[in-house]
């Protein structure tokens, strides 16, 4: 089956950098599309950014853009998300997930993607 694993996150200083990794494996075929998410303890779980492994298009959520960038390795079968200047705002369980059908990036509504990872924890410290 598909499976997704997020790894890279933990504990920075505001000002600082993280860049977190999703590993993929389980498709049957080469195009697919990751999406990163965020979801902060009482909030609701919301769209960061998408990469296709088609075309290497890529779309960021209007609040998203400019601290973060997203990429893929496709030989490792690893999309990455670069996160820069962080802010304790950021502070979150940062998840990526993938759409069963699409090799293409659908819109960053959660309800569009079908496979998940964990998560891992960003803790962001003023």
């Amino acid at each position: 089956e598909v499976q997704l694993v997020e790894s890279g996150g933990g504990l920075v200083q505001a000002g600082e950098s993280l860049t977190l990794s999703c590993a993929v494996s389980g498709f049957t075929f080469d195009d697919y599309a990751i999406g990163w998410f965020r979801q902060v303890p009482g909030k609701e779980r919301e769209g960061i950014s998408c990469i296709s492994t088609a075309n290497g298009n890529t779309y960021y959520a209007d609040s998203m853009k400019g601290r973060f960038t997203i990429s893929s390795d496709n030989a490792k079968k690893t999309v990455y998300l670069q996160m820069s200047s962080l802010k304790p705002e950021d502070s979150a369980v940062y998840y990526c997930a993938a759409p069963v059908m699409l090799g293409t990036c659908p819109d960053l509504d959660l309800y569009e993607y079908d496979y998940w990872g964990q998560g891992t924890q960003v803790t962001v410290s003023s």
